[in-house]
């Protein structure tokens, strides 16, 4: 008896969807925990867009988004990872285990990490490029419009309130409408008028921007020019939840997927991490989560211990069912120890 009469035979044992922060960070867990794992990533994602990194401790403000993914790419596949470009149309649950399909390809795996992230809702153009005047995280980028002219957009409680938020970096906040009616809430308009904030409601029809691709200023309907380092809008996000909801994982209100402390989803094997689920959306939180994940999914998975249950059925462990790490992933991690695989951080 071996451990395929336990477990089924699949082509991995963890299928990450999403290269992300959160999706490579379980994958590196996953995969230096001993589980053969896939990594399918379509490209695109909001880290991807990121000009530069901020708080993300040890990685330095001139590390682009890009350059900070590779980095992890190149991390996670030295370790013994598959990274696979390509789209997930679909994830089918056969009982004991899941078929991903992926553009013309059907994969087998055990268990599957949900690392899709979501969409920011963008406003209507003029608008300055993302990074040098339009951003989207106040918790990443609040530092550096501090004694600066700010923008926020909007019309609900959200822009509101980040508008006032804004007020503790700079006291130089305008509120855009941007022409639509205020939906904020009578508490909040109560608020937002005990606070110095401008509340703009004419739409911006043009914009000018200095050599360095900064925004300088917004012109108005009405003509008038106003000057501003940048500003984030507030319009909800788009969260990539059909896979989760195709598998029936529960989502709560908000489209994000519920999960427990450890990233499980209410479906046996599935797992969620990153901006998909509830919580901060930041780089650190989400690796934190793919972190959790990636050790939750090796307990779930391994095989040993044994249980007393399977021991009964299955009985004792043989020598030659030892160790549980596949022959491909023993490979590179002898070669990765004796300096055969390069690591990212020799380059």
């Amino acid at each position: 008896m071996t451990d395929s009469d336990i477990q089924p035979d699949t082509d991995y044992d963890v299928a990450v969807v999403g290269g992300g922060p959160a999706g490579l960070t379980a994958a590196l867990y996953t995969t230096r925990l001993g589980l053969d794992t896939l990594i399918v990533n379509r490209g695109g994602g909001r880290a991807a867009m990121m000009q530069d990194t901020h708080n993300v401790i040890g990685v330095t403000e001139d590390t682009s988004g890009v350059e900070f993914l590779q980095t992890a790419q190149a991390q996670v596949e030295a370790y013994g990872a598959t990274y696979q470009r390509g789209f997930v149309s679909d994830v089918d649950d056969e009982g004991d285990h899941f078929t991903l399909h992926v553009d013309d390809e059907a994969l087998t795996t055990k268990q599957v990490v949900l690392a899709t992230g979501f969409s920011d809702a963008e406003p209507d153009p003029p608008l300055p490029p993302t990074g040098r005047g339009l951003h989207y995280c106040l918790h990443c980028d609040a530092y550096m419009f501090v004694d600066e002219s700010v923008y926020v957009m909007g019309h609900g409680d959200s822009a509101a309130y980040v508008a006032m938020i804004m007020l503790n970096f700079t006291d130089e906040v305008d509120l855009l409408t941007r022409g639509d009616d205020p939906t904020w809430s009578e508490e909040t308009d109560r608020m937002l008028r005990a606070h110095p904030i401008d509340v703009i409601h004419e739409d911006i029809t043009g914009m000018t921007r200095g050599d360095d691709g900064w925004l300088e200023s917004f012109e108005f309907e009405d003509g008038t020019v106003r000057e501003y380092r940048g500003g984030f809008p507030m319009y909800g996000s788009n969260y990539n939840n059909e896979l989760a909801i195709d598998l029936g994982c529960d989502v709560n209100d908000d489209g994000t997927v519920a999960v427990d402390d450890h990233g499980r989803t209410s479906v046996d094997g599935v797992y969620a991490v990153g901006d998909i689920v509830p919580g901060h959306n930041q780089i650190p939180v989400a690796m934190g989560q793919g972190a959790k994940a990636g050790i939750a999914a090796h307990m779930d998975l391994r095989p040993f211990p044994r249980s007393v249950e399977d021991i009964e059925q299955y009985g004792s462990v043989d020598a030659d069912e030892v160790p549980a790490v596949s022959q491909s992933l023993r490979e590179t991690a002898r070669a990765f120890r004796e300096g055969e695989v390069e690591s990212p951080a020799d380059d």
